[in-house]
């Protein structure tokens, strides 16, 4: 591609191996793919409520079990960056195949497991496959499915990045009290198995695939660097308490990017080898879909970790009840994401977006009123309001974002995204336990007890999202018109 190529480009049309296959086809491979995500993404927040029992059984402390959790997303920063050499040189049924299977092996140690450590083996091996499927799934819908109709499917796939985290908490609650952290994996398996012979039986398009080069130095300076930042982005609040490990580790990673980065541009100019092409940074609505992203993923699992502590520490509600709270915003969002893809595909991006970052942030500024009279029903109609934000802000921008890009980079820009959620995903993360922890010790240091330290920790959590949410909107303003939109 040339350097002269404008971002408003009108996306390709389809390829040999969509145009061969019929609508029922294609809606039976993505829906194999959209399930199988939808059931591994579970994982990067399934064990949040089950970190207690974890703690009881193997006498490890917060610490510890932690590393469950920041391990699975230290994986998929890794491993992200490879798929776009991975989606040119394998089919995918050969990627898929590989990518469940490693799941499946990794639930089953995490199931059987007899100590933390091999919990974390498993997890490792499960976020390995889960990091494959995510960018398989957003190249096959842009290589598939129509511009026309673009939008309504990847509203089903925002409803796998952003709706599976949100009812994580709430499904491994129900399963802990009723049968133990082990089924947390257990049920997973067959559900697995299921997908894999699914997968297998109806992924026989040959989509094209090319002898891509692997620049093994590249994998390294990757693994180094997105590794040391989501390190060092989870462990913000031992940075605050003057840990210089994860720090270093966070010094690390800057630098090692850089380096990356370097390479990168230096192999795309040189052969077009580069492990992951960041050509498209040159267009202009994925700049701005992918940082609001970033932005909104870091809001919603920083929300995910900081209301069920609101709950169950500030106002002394069960696991179980703390998850249900959660249950009607994630159901709200997976329901409306596949309405907005709809009206995507009529309407474009902008309104949409800027109407549902408004209600994003200002979710986030009434979570700021929470205390200790708020109403469970109030705490649920302001999580109803942000999720409704986090739809019609991830459907749009997913599909502006990756349309935006011409056919070869759709693999470099998915991975380019993904690999940015998960930076994102734990900055949120450390960020709002941080917020969280400075604001509870400055309220107990003025006389406040425990609960209350929390509540008021939880407001100024929440303060932090609502600024990144103004930051939202105000990004959103600068979104033009997609040009691969059919009513444009």
């Amino acid at each position: 591609m040339s350097s002269s190529l404008q971002p408003e480009e009108s996306a390709p049309p389809q390829t040999d191996a969509a145009q061969a296959l019929d609508r029922k086809g294609v809606t039976t491979i993505i829906t194999v793919l959209v399930i199988s995500a939808f059931l591994m993404i579970l994982n990067e927040t399934v064990l949040s409520v089950a970190l207690p029992n974890l703690m009881a059984e193997f006498n490890v402390d917060a610490v510890q079990v932690q590393w469950l959790t920041t391990g699975f997303l230290l994986t998929m920063a890794v491993v992200i960056p490879t798929t776009g050499f991975l989606t040119q040189r394998f089919t995918t049924r050969t990627l898929f195949t590989a990518a469940i299977s490693l799941f499946i092996v990794g639930t089953l140690v995490a199931a059987l497991a007899p100590s933390v450590g091999v919990i974390l083996l498993g997890r490792i091996i499960q976020a390995g496959g889960t990091a494959i499927v995510l960018p398989l799934l957003m190249v096959t819908t842009l290589t598939l499915v129509a511009p026309a109709r673009r939008g309504t499917v990847m509203g089903l796939n925002s409803v796998v990045i952003s709706v599976a985290p949100a009812i994580g908490p709430t499904l491994s609650g129900l399963v802990v009290n009723t049968w133990g952290w082990r089924w947390i994996f257990g049920a997973i398996v067959p559900l697995a198995v299921i997908l894999l012979i699914a997968g297998y039986v109806s992924l026989k398009h040959k989509n094209p695939t090319r002898r891509a080069p692997l620049d093994i130095l590249s994998v390294a300076l990757s693994a180094v660097a997105f590794g040391g930042l989501v390190y060092g982005l989870a462990s913000i609040s031992a940075i605050i308490g003057g840990s210089m490990a994860p720090l270093g580790a966070f010094v690390v990673g800057l630098i090692a990017l850089a380096i990356f980065v370097q390479r990168q541009i230096a192999l795309q100019r040189k052969d077009d080898s580069a492990l992951l092409n960041l050509k498209p940074f040159k267009f202009h609505n994925f700049r701005i879909a992918v940082t609001i992203l970033v932005i909104a993923m870091g809001s919603m699992l920083g929300t995910v970790m900081v209301l069920p502590i609101y709950l169950q520490n500030g106002r002394g509600f069960s696991v179980l009840e703390a998850g249900l709270v959660l249950l009607p915003g994630g159901l709200i969002q997976g329901i409306a994401s596949p309405f907005i893809g709809r009206l995507y595909d009529k309407l474009g991006a902008l309104p949409l977006v800027l109407p549902g970052a408004a209600l994003l942030a200002g979710g986030l500024w009434w979570m700021t009123t929470l205390d200790a009279e708020s109403s469970l029903t109030t705490v649920i109609i302001m999580n109803v309001v942000f999720s409704l934000g986090m739809a019609m802000v991830m459907t749009p921008l997913m599909t502006t974002a990756l349309g935006s890009l011409p056919r070869e980079l759709y693999g470099h820009g998915s991975a380019i995204l993904n690999t940015l959620q998960q930076l994102g995903g734990a900055a949120g993360t450390a960020g709002f336990i941080a917020a969280l922890s400075i604001g509870a010790a400055t309220a107990a240091s003025s006389g406040s007890d425990e609960a209350h330290a929390v509540i008021a920790g939880a407001d100024v959590a929440f303060s932090l999202g609502g600024i990144l949410g103004i930051i939202a909107i105000i990004l959103a303003l600068f979104l033009r018109k997609d040009a691969s939109n059919q009513s444009a």
